[in-house]
């Protein structure tokens, strides 16, 4: 660690760092449920003449319009942190996802309500895609900011491991619910019992970041333009395009690599339990590889780093996706190790997600300009993933949808090479 640090300030960053992480997986492990459960509450919140291929771009369609709520989660949770401080924002977000996640439980079926039902799937949700919104642009920046001069990459990697932890976690959960309870009781009203769980995990999360120091300079708390969405598209209009071109690919790619492989290997005939299995295994490798890669960051760029993902990720996903997994479908393992090498090309860009972000806004725009761009890339090309993905299968050109995952990483590709070298902001310690 950089020897300018005391001890005390190292330890200070630190905790600073695992109390914003420690939200963060809560938050993201409140999304995610939808993902693991969404085969259990889709006939009691859908229309039971719906047939089931119609059923499922309905769900995994409000599962996408969610992500459209994101770039105004990020616009309002940005101007907070960027006005108010980023403490502010992180504590309120978290209140939004326990309050959302405690209605989701208590969501009424169709049979009780009819067309109400989907409707109030669709309204909660979307509250959900409000709060995450607004929860990776102020964790991002914060992270960013608190960590240590010369290992940013490092500590910043934490968001994806509780990122990608909560993802685990609700995958786990769905392994676990499943031994002691039967498919049927699911069905009949058992996938209530996770969204419980994830409004009870936001309210403990919500003491934890009531305790964070806060980043932003009252220099920057006072500036009139500061969280200005119009200061972000004037001066920094370059940087936002930017940001959203490489965003966009990464958020497609993780999303068909972490949630929509999920639907894509039972599609393939694989049984339920043992995608699971193969999920939460995967899911936690990932985990565990993300500060790994955040080193790596740290010592080849930032720019290498999302060289490396784009060009490598755009060589494989479709002979791993198309060609490969199909041919060893028999094969838990081998189906396994291929999903678990798409994520460690993956972690290239996971790893610095948010780092490459903020590194490339000043301080005074700097969440606003992080989670913006970020929510912007998500709600077009991440969110949509498995949806779309759906109608290319729908439509019988399934491996087609890979060659447009393909496209967007050639685009990522070009956006990387605009990257700096050495970054503007955080390069040196604040």
């Amino acid at each position: 660690m950089d020897k300018t640090y005391t001890k005390e300030e190292k330890r200070g960053r630190i905790r600073g760092i695992v109390g914003a992480a420690s939200g963060n997986l809560v938050e993201w492990f409140d999304f995610y449920i939808y993902v693991v459960f969404v085969a259990y509450f889709t006939k009691a919140l859908t229309a039971p003449d719906m047939d089931s291929g119609t059923q499922a771009i309905y769900v995994w369609g409000v599962f996408a319009a969610s992500f459209f709520m994101r770039p105004i989660g990020s616009w309002v949770f940005g101007q907070i942190a960027d006005k108010n401080g980023r403490k502010k924002s992180m504590v309120i977000s978290i209140c939004l996802m326990a309050v959302s996640s405690f209605l989701f439980a208590a969501l009424p079926t169709y049979e009780q309500v009819e067309m109400a039902a989907p409707f109030l799937l669709l309204l909660v949700r979307l509250l959900q895609g409000l709060s995450v919104g607004g929860e990776y642009g102020a964790v991002a920046t914060y992270m960013s900011e608190l960590g240590l001069k010369g290992q940013r990459g490092f500590f910043a990697s934490f968001q994806y491991v509780t990122l990608s932890g909560g993802q685990l976690l609700a995958s786990l959960l769905g392994v676990i619910m499943l031994a002691f309870l039967s498919e049927q009781q699911l069905l009949d009203g058992g996938w209530r019992i996770p969204f419980v769980i994830g409004g009870i995990a936001a309210i403990i999360s919500l003491l934890a970041r009531s305790r964070l120091e806060e980043t932003l300079s009252s220099e920057d708390i006072y500036k009139e333009e500061s969280g200005s969405l119009s200061e972000l598209f004037k001066n920094h209009w370059k940087t936002f395009l930017l940001v959203v071109g490489y965003t966009s690919a990464g958020s497609l790619t993780f999303y068909v690599i972490t949630v929509y492989s999920k639907t894509y290997l039972t599609n393939m005939g694989v049984d339920s339990k043992t995608v699971g299995f193969i999920m939460t295994a995967s899911l936690f490798i990932f985990m565990l590889a993300q500060p790994v890669f955040g080193a790596i960051s740290d010592r080849i760029g930032r720019r290498a780093a999302m060289l490396a993902f784009s060009g490598t990720m755009a060589i494989f996903i479709y002979p791993v996706m198309v060609i490969w997994m199909p041919h060893f479908s028999y094969s838990p393992l081998m189906v396994a190790l291929l999903l678990i090498f798409l994520m460690m090309l993956l972690s290239f860009y996971t790893s610095i997600s948010g780092l490459v972000k903020a590194e490339m806004f000043p301080p005074h725009v700097r969440a606003l300009g992080v989670g913006f761009s970020y929510a912007v890339g998500n709600a077009i090309f991440g969110g949509s993933a498995p949806s779309v993905a759906l109608q290319f299968k729908a439509a019988g050109i399934e491996s087609t949808f890979f060659l447009y995952v393909i496209v967007m990483l050639v685009i990522c590709f070009l956006c990387s090479f605009k990257l700096p070298k050495e970054p503007e902001y955080l390069k040196h310690d604040h």
